[in-house]
């Protein structure tokens, strides 16, 4: 039963949970004729109301800081070595020739 609920629920994209959201804050119809027109449950728009809230609270307030994920630290890890190298690589060279 878990299986069949898992593969009939609906995922909205970013552009479909923002352009629910506006149509909900639109006084045209209500939010339960409006969730049902979109086949989602009640609840899920008022989730993605709080949110998106939530979300622009914290951007207001300046908080733009966000969790790297490990591939993101990696990548920089990686990109702050390349320049490391070439310096090294460039300064061992600089003393062979003035050795010479």
């Amino acid at each position: 039963m878990q299986d069949i609920r898992r593969a009939t629920r609906k995922h909205c994209s970013v552009e479909d949970k923002i352009r629910i959201l506006l149509d909900g804050l639109r006084v045209e119809d209500s939010i339960a004729e409006l969730c049902r027109r979109e086949r989602i449950p009640q609840s899920m728009y008022y989730v993605w109301s709080k949110e998106s809230l939530e979300a622009g609270k914290r951007r207001l307030a300046g908080d733009t800081a966000h969790a790297a994920t490990t591939d993101e630290v990696k990548g920089l890890r990686r990109e702050s070595t390349a320049p490391k190298e070439v310096v090294g690589e460039q300064a061992l060279e600089i003393r062979l020739f003035r050795k010479a």
